[in-house]
């Protein structure tokens, strides 16, 4: 699974916290990061993501740029918690077995925690590779997971 936050956003107090755009960086970072993870064949079959316009717009780059489908967009990911997003995760269809999620913090790294047990500062634009020993997403649990590959904007 790869769990991405989405990149830096808008603090204009014209838009309100869902409407916040990327900012001119945060695409640049979205396009650095998917160019890295094409660089590296992490490459998901499908992106789900929350339907906030920062995160659905980080997902259409890396979909764009890993030439994968549009992302879905699931509202429920917004200021859904990490209990929800487990259970969106827990609900990913078996057919694929390699699926990227996008979305927000604080939720992105909680989940971090919640699967590796590894405790990780996620800025924006972060993309976190984890893998499972299950065959079936709704096996997926607490403590199941291995952190194998960590990128962030900052990283040169």
């Amino acid at each position: 699974m790869l769990l991405v936050r989405h990149a830096k956003a808008s603090h204009d107090t014209s838009y309100n916290d869902f409407e916040r755009p990327l900012k001119h960086s945060g695409i640049d970072d979205a396009t650095l990061m998917a160019e890295r993870l094409k660089n590296a064949s992490i490459i998901p079959q499908i992106l789900v993501a929350s339907s906030s316009v920062r995160t659905a717009a980080t997902a259409d780059i890396l979909s764009e740029h890993l030439l994968l489908p549009k992302p879905t967009l699931n509202k429920n990911i917004y200021e859904g918690g990490q209990k929800v997003a487990l259970a969106i995760i827990n609900h990913f269809e078996d057919q694929y077995d390699f699926v990227g999620l996008v979305g927000h913090n604080p939720d992105i790294a909680e989940l971090v925690y919640y699967f590796t047990r590894e405790m990780r500062d996620i800025p924006p634009g972060t993309a976190i590779l984890i893998s499972f020993e299950v065959d079936e997403w709704k096996l997926i649990s607490k403590g199941m997971g291995t952190l194998t590959w960590f990128g962030s904007p900052k990283d040169q």
